[in-house]
């Protein structure tokens, strides 16, 4: 029966649906690029300082006495804090259009900043370093969780950080693929104006 009646499918009327082209104004292009690099100078910035605060926080507690394996990991996070730094500059700091541009031009060069930030996402792993943060941190982490083995309650009070991390990850990973869902998404549609 449903097949008879194709069009009383609310997943069908919603793919047939028509679509409108997308259109934007010159002013309006110039507009969206000028506060895309807004946006993208402050999270560079942000993770800049951010990577900078890490790797003097990692550092002063690397000159601090520790066995060797945490104060290698510590050592290691403090050099992971300058990678992360360095990788948000090169990545995510925008590079400024021309004010004279034409429309052409900041159509391709504001694509060419998406498109940019699009391949950033791609390989967060390596870009951010995150190889090294959690290398250090289990070089931190499992000596002590090993010495805790005796007493069960020095594991329990390690707990709340894993659940925690393991929230962090869940909501780090699901903004993840939506913003790039996002940036795609504005790719194609910039990509469609330049036809």
């Amino acid at each position: 029966m449903p097949s008879e009646f194709p069009m009383n499918d609310p997943q069908n009327i919603w793919k047939n649906q028509p679509t409108e082209p997308f259109t934007m104004s010159a002013n309006e292009l110039c507009r969206k690029a000028q506060q895309h690099e807004r946006k993208a100078r402050f999270e560079a910035l942000y993770s800049i300082i951010a990577g900078l605060m890490l790797f003097v926080f990692f550092a002063w507690r690397f000159v601090q006495p520790y066995e060797v394996v945490p104060r290698m990991g510590v050592g290691l996070l403090s050099l992971w804090g300058i990678y992360y730094a360095y990788q948000a500059y090169k990545w995510i700091w925008p590079g400024r259009p021309t004010p004279d541009a034409t429309l052409n031009t900041t159509l391709q060069s504001y694509r060419s900043e998406l498109e940019k930030r699009r391949d950033h996402g791609r390989h967060l792993w390596r870009r951010a370093g995150l190889t090294f943060l959690v290398l250090g941190v289990a070089m931190v982490i499992v000596p002590a969780l090993i010495k805790s083995l005796d007493t069960p309650r020095l594991l329990l009070n390690t707990l709340p950080f894993f659940v925690l991390l393991a929230i962090w990850l869940a909501v780090f990973l699901r903004l993840r693929k939506r913003n790039r869902g996002k940036l795609q998404q504005e790719i194609e549609e910039l990509r469609a104006l330049e036809m």
